[in-house]
């Protein structure tokens, strides 16, 4: 654990997970390493955050939505919009969008609904694939991706996909900036006022800086899940293992 100029409440303890992207393996070890923590740590309040991107990219887009539903009903979970399910929701609000989807890993989360996507393969059968997609995903996990917020403060942290824009109030930020900025958001040396922490950017490591935390250490690619672990003014980190 680290000292961090920003805290949060007495007796809260906040995990907050990276980017998932489709691997259920991933997410179900980072679970169980999260339950233990706080086992050998209890506090009075603890919240398990994820800060979306859940979908897409890996093999078990569908497991992994069931496996936050189920955990949610266990646990105070907090699930955050990510631009991959921006991208998916645009999808099935209109078809035509299905060509931007595709290119961020769509096809993946489609075929483990178990949508055919032979003639997304070849650019067309969007709209076929559509009504296929919403006939196969159970209502519940329809109800947790319109349940997804932009973002979330605690204490001194405000919690959001990809980061914020600089020079705008935290309470008037976009929510498309949330789940989509990179640059303007990352090069910003100056405090926006609270620690920002986000995913959204892949990083060989998880970046502990004055400003802002990024947890999103490529899970998909490289078998490393990471979650931020707040308590007090302290900040801390757990990580799978590559190769589980």
């Amino acid at each position: 654990m680290r000292l961090v100029r920003r805290s949060l409440p007495a007796g809260r303890r906040v995990y907050a997970v990276g980017d998932i992207h489709g691997r259920a393996d991933l997410l179900s070890e980072m679970l169980e390493l999260i339950m233990a923590d706080a086992a050998r740590r209890p506090r009075s309040t603890v919240t398990v955050l994820f800060l979306g991107d859940y979908i897409d990219r890996g093999p078990d887009s569908r497991q992994v939505i069931e496996m936050l539903i189920r955990f949610g009903e266990a646990q105070q979970t907090i699930c955050l919009m990510g631009n991959h399910e921006d991208a998916m929701l645009r999808f099935l609000a209109d078809p035509l969008d299905g060509a931007q989807w595709r290119r961020f890993g769509g096809l993946e989360t489609l075929m483990s609904y178990g949508v055919e996507i032979d003639e997304l393969r070849l650019g067309h059968g969007f709209g076929l694939a559509r009504k296929a997609f919403l006939a196969a995903m159970p209502d519940r996990h329809k109800e947790f991706f319109l349940s997804l917020k932009f973002c979330e403060r605690i204490g001194g942290y405000y919690f959001c996909h990809a980061g914020v824009r600089p020079g705008v109030a935290l309470e008037a930020q976009d929510p498309h900036d949330l789940i989509w900025i990179r640059d303007e958001f990352l090069y910003w040396p100056k405090d926006f006022g609270m620690t920002i922490v986000h995913g959204h950017t892949p990083v060989p490591q998880p970046e502990l800086h004055d400003n802002r935390v990024n947890v999103d250490t490529g899970a998909f690619a490289t078998g490393r899940l990471t979650c931020a672990v707040i308590e007090a003014n302290e900040i801390g980190f757990l990580q799978t293992s590559p190769g589980i």
